[in-house]
């Protein structure tokens, strides 16, 4: 499904123009990045949490040439399933 695709659905379900259901997702899309770059987790009930992870510095190595490189700590977004999700995917 596109951004594209879900914004038809959000409409139609909630008989909102399409204009308004896109206004919609980007507002939640926002809070929800909004709220990980704070560090805060943003839980949806039966849905799922979103939370951020951090990553380790770490060493690697350059497949080209072998050498090896240093991998910067970073943050990153994770998302874990509720169990109605789970429920509902089976």
């Amino acid at each position: 499904m596109t951004k594209a695709d879900l914004i038809e659905a959000v409409a139609g379900g909630a008989d909102i123009t399409k204009a308004a259901a896109g206004k919609a997702i980007d507002t939640f899309t926002g809070a929800i990045t909004k709220s990980l770059k704070k560090g805060k987790k943003v839980t949806l009930v039966g849905f799922g949490t979103f939370s951020v992870s951090k990553r380790k510095a770490r060493k690697g190595r350059n497949p080209q040439t072998g050498e090896t490189i240093k991998i910067a700590a970073t943050k990153l977004p994770k998302f874990s399933a509720g169990k109605a999700l789970k429920t509902a995917v089976k």
